[in-house]
């Protein structure tokens, strides 16, 4: 038997080993391409994920267009929620043209020309952060209820499409474990969800929501604080 050949001073040898034919390679591109096909044709319903626990209290992210906000005041009146609270942060375009400086205050004040009442829906804004903004607006959700000695035990979060998911990802890990959260996902109307991949809005919006969705479960860390 021959010995096999060595380099680098013995570090490294020379070894036969088993390489995939060029019908291997066809059979592994096809059966990749159709793996990532059946997944990315669910990508959306498995962002866009509902899983409510009504009552306690309802969250809606103030950025979400007039047809979310619409939603959650259905919600809001049809399980009699103690409170609907808006999160934001401070709006970055036309902000000089408006009375309104941060997306909790817009949202808050479109909730209310809808019908609802000021003992009904509170503002909680954030202020600007460059990273993990979901998560900076739970926060500050977290910091007011506990300044104004309310502690829900549940907590419903209203958003948008494939936001859905990392939404709810991101606010477990602020609100802490005493306070169960639950999610609701209003369709998109801007794209197809069921044939997303057909339009770029839809393709940002799935694509984005799962590179971010990934990172949060893979690679955030709470911060102190």
């Amino acid at each position: 038997m021959m010995e096999p050949k060595k380099a680098f001073f013995g570090l490294l040898r020379q070894q036969q080993c088993w390489v995939p034919t060029l019908r291997g390679w066809l059979l592994l591109v096809i059966s990749t391409a159709a793996v990532a096909f059946l997944a990315g044709r669910q990508a959306y319903q498995f962002l866009a994920i509902s899983d409510p626990v009504p009552g306690g209290v309802l969250v809606v992210e103030g950025w979400a267009p007039d047809y979310a906000l619409q939603a959650a005041i259905a919600e809001f009146r049809r399980n009699h929620y103690a409170r609907l609270f808006v999160t934001g942060i401070p709006l970055q375009q036309g902000a000089p043209l408006s009375e309104y400086k941060n997306y909790a205050y817009l949202g808050a004040a479109v909730l209310l020309k809808l019908g609802l009442s000021t003992n009904e829906v509170q503002a909680v804004p954030t202020p600007l952060t460059q990273r993990d903004r979901t998560y900076a607006m739970a926060l500050s959700l977290k910091q007011w209820l506990r300044e104004n000695d309310m502690a829900p035990t549940k907590v419903n979060l209203l958003t948008g499409g494939p936001h859905a998911r990392r939404s709810r990802l991101l606010f477990e890990k602020a609100l802490g474990k005493g306070i169960r959260v639950g999610v609701l996902s209003v369709p998109a109307q801007d794209f197809d969800e069921e044939h997303w991949w057909r339009s770029s809005q839809g393709v940002r919006s799935v694509i984005d929501e799962a590179v971010a969705y990934a990172y949060a479960r893979l690679l955030f860390y709470p911060r102190a604080e």
